[in-house]
C-alpha cells in the first residue's frame, strides 16, 4: 500500500497547487484591487486544504488491495 499512499500524497498535492493558483492567481493577472489579494489567497488556502483531503481520502479509500492479498473469511470466496 506504501505506492497507493505515495500516489495519493503526490496528486493531492498537484491538485491543491493548482487549486490554490487557480483561486489565488487571478488577482494579479486581472488587476484586482488590494484588498482583494488578501482574501483569494485565504480562500485559495482555504480550498487547497479542501481538495488535498478529499483526494488523499478519494484515493485511499478505492484501494481495494493487490489481488490475490485479500484474506479469506466469511463473506469472501475463494479466487
Amino acid at each position: 500500500m506504501t505506492i497507493e499512499i505515495g500516489f495519493a500524497l503526490v496528486s493531492a498535492a498537484v491538485l491543491a497547487g493548482l487549486t490554490f493558483l487557480g483561486v489565488a492567481g487571478p488577482p494579479y493577472l486581472l488587476g484586482f484591487p488590494a484588498g482583494w489579494f488578501r482574501a483569494m489567497y485565504v480562500l485559495g488556502g482555504v480550498l487547497a486544504v479542501v481538495v488535498f483531503v478529499v483526494r488523499v481520502v478519494y484515493v485511499l479509500w478505492r484501494y481495494q488491495g493487490a489481488p490475490g492479498t485479500e484474506p479469506n473469511g466469511p463473506g469472501r470466496t475463494d479466487r
